[in-house]
């Protein structure tokens, strides 16, 4: 247990050591590179986007990173991102995340700065992929999968908002609840 544990913290600490020239333009270049993810970019009204949520603990836990919020290509703010989650959960982890706003009130309300999404169950192991995949939070907002023709997930929209996470590093067994708060600073 202490060894998957310290092996989850040694992923995180790696992943937030490693330096990066753009953190940001990084994180839109690999979300544009799943193809569930690069149609998003073209149709939505805005985005927030965070390169790293970094997320622990042991029974009680958290995460928190810090983003951008872009409309039109232009970036209109600041924004964090703070969970704080209640379960069985054991390690530790460093993922990327994306909001897409489907339309003007999603994005509104988002930039208002008290947006939330509820308290969501999950099951969450070690995830390398380079792709990132859709994941549903909670029930006002989220990003829900349907099969399409082919048998693969297709995203779309949950009331106005789709949310996309890529795995960084870590190792984290999750089965808890949790939701995540974000505020939200204009650019002065």
């Amino acid at each position: 247990m202490k060894l998957l544990l310290r092996l989850g913290l040694l992923g995180v600490v790696f992943t937030c050591l490693t330096t990066h020239a753009n953190p940001y333009q990084e994180t839109v270049d690999t979300f544009k590179s799943s193809p569930q993810v690069a149609e998003f970019f073209q149709t939505a009204y805005g985005y927030a986007i965070f390169p790293s949520i970094g997320k622990g603990g042991i029974g009680i836990g958290g995460a928190h990173g810090k983003g951008r919020v872009f409309r039109n290509g232009q970036m209109t703010g600041s924004t964090s991102m703070t969970q704080l989650t209640i379960g069985f959960l054991l390690g530790g982890q460093v993922f990327s995340e994306i909001i897409f706003f489907e339309n003007k009130s999603s994005y509104d309300h988002f930039v208002q700065g008290e947006f939330e999404f509820g308290a969501q169950a999950s099951a969450v192991a070690i995830t390398a992929s380079a792709n990132a995949k859709v994941g549903t939070t909670g029930m006002a907002a989220g990003a829900s999968g349907v099969s399409d023709k082919a048998g693969k997930q297709m995203a779309t929209y949950n009331a106005g908002t789709a949310v996309f996470t890529h795995a960084k590093g870590g190792f984290m067994f999750e089965a808890a609840l949790a939701g995540q708060k974000f505020t939200y600073e204009p650019i002065q």
